[in-house]
């Protein structure tokens, strides 16, 4: 089967499992999801959304968080993993966004010229927060695309590259979360039996079911 192939079908499986799939870190603008995708880095969704409710209540926006200092920030996000530097990396930010304006705008090149902002981040914010057509990738969707061939699974770019290739431009803002959503309830990391996924059962190369069987 072709990559193609296998990427409508998977859409298939995927629209009828999560049509509507919801952005799993909790935000009210597009500034707080930028702060959010950015502390997820390392760290569960599940361990954002615990930290952000106190830190939003004295810093939803770029001038409350220029207002603190880095150590005031990581009071607030300490239980989350790389702290220290997120939080120094959030002040940073948010002079940045006041520097050229005090507002979040759809531009790839300002967002990824942030601190502590990548290109999965921006693509997170592009496609979430302003509607504009990204694919972001981290290490758990590669690795799933790795699984159903749709991508060589080297580099989370070239995954991005293969999966738009593959997957509609329409259907990218929704695709890659229903991805991640698909991996956590069906398709783990470890101790995953190929052979009993309602994707990795027909689209896994054999060589790939071995194994992951042996491993």
């Amino acid at each position: 089967m072709k990559r193609a192939e296998k990427a409508t079908r998977i859409g298939e499986i995927l629209d009828d499992l999560y049509p509507t799939p919801p952005i799993p870190l909790d935000h009210t603008s597009p500034y707080t999801l930028l702060v959010a995708v950015a502390l997820s880095a390392q760290t569960t969704d599940k361990k954002v959304n615990e930290v952000t409710p106190g830190l939003f209540a004295v810093a939803d926006s770029p001038e409350k968080m220029a207002a603190l200092s880095p150590d005031e920030i990581h009071h607030h996000i300490r239980q989350i993993g790389l702290a220290p530097t997120k939080a120094r990396n959030l002040s940073a930010m948010a002079h940045q966004i006041l520097d050229a304006g005090g507002d979040i705008y759809a531009d790839w090149d300002f967002l990824e010229s942030l601190a502590g902002v990548g290109h999965k981040t921006a693509s997170v914010v592009m496609a979430h927060a302003f509607g504009v057509p990204a694919f972001p990738v981290d290490t758990h969707i590669q690795r799933l695309a790795a699984r159903w061939g749709l991508s060589n699974g080297t580099t989370v770019e070239r995954t991005e590259r293969d999966l738009k290739a593959v997957f509609p431009i329409n259907t990218w803002n929704r695709r890659h979360l229903q991805i991640i959503f698909f991996g956590r309830e069906y398709c783990p990391a470890r101790y995953h039996d190929l052979l009993g996924c309602p994707i990795c059962a027909w689209a896994a190369t054999k060589k790939r079911i071995s194994e992951e069987a042996a491993g």
